[in-house]
C-alpha cells in the first residue's frame, strides 16, 4: 500500500510539472499574440507542443484514477494508518487544482487575444479582396473602353 501511495504522489508531481510547462506555453502564446506582427508559425508550434502536453496530462490523469480506484477501498479502511500520506496527497491535489484554474484563466485571456487577431485578419483579408476586385473591375472597364467600333464602312466590293 505504501508503494501505491508513493506512485500516486509521483503521478501528482509529474502532473504539476506538465501543468507548469503548459502554463509557460500559455504565457508564450500571450506574448506572441500581443506583438505586432503576430508570429503565426511560432504560435502554431506552441499549440502543437501544448497538445502533446495535454495528451501526457490525460494519460497521467487516467493512470492516477485507475490506481486510486484500485486502492480506494483499502485506503478508506486504513484511513488512520495512512493519514500523513493522505494529507500529502490532498495538499498536492489542491496545488494541482489551483494551477489548473490559473491555466484556464490564462487560456480565456489568450482566446480573447486570438479572436481579436483573427477578426482583424479577416477584416484585412476582406479589404484586400475588395481592393483586388476594384482593380479587376477597373482593368476590365478600361480594356473594354479602348475598343473602337468602326466609324466608316466601305460598302463597295
Amino acid at each position: 500500500m505504501e508503494n501505491y501511495l508513493r506512485v500516486l504522489e509521483e503521478s501528482l508531481v509529474k502532473k504539476w510539472d506538465v501543468l507548469c510547462r503548459i502554463e509557460e506555453l500559455c504565457f508564450r502564446q500571450e506574448r506572441i499574440l500581443d506583438k505586432e506582427p503576430v508570429a503565426e508559425e511560432e504560435f502554431d508550434r506552441s499549440i502543437e507542443e501544448k497538445g502533446m502536453l495535454i495528451d501526457e496530462l490525460n494519460k497521467l490523469d487516467e493512470g492516477f484514477e485507475s490506481l486510486y480506484g484500485h486502492i480506494k477501498e483499502q485506503l478508506m479502511n486504513g484511513r488512520e494508518r495512512y493519514k500523513p500520506q493522505i494529507a500529502a496527497l490532498q495538499k498536492k491535489i489542491k496545488e494541482v487544482t489551483e494551477k489548473s484554474v490559473a491555466i484556464q484563466a490564462q487560456e480565456r485571456r489568450n482566446k480573447k487575444l486570438a479572436e481579436d487577431f483573427f477578426s482583424k485578419s479577416r477584416h484585412e483579408l476582406k479589404k484586400g479582396r475588395r481592393s483586388s476586385q476594384a482593380a479587376l473591375n477597373y482593368y476590365r472597364s478600361m480594356n473594354n473602353s479602348q475598343v473602337v467600333s468602326p466609324q466608316f464602312m466601305d460598302k463597295k466590293k
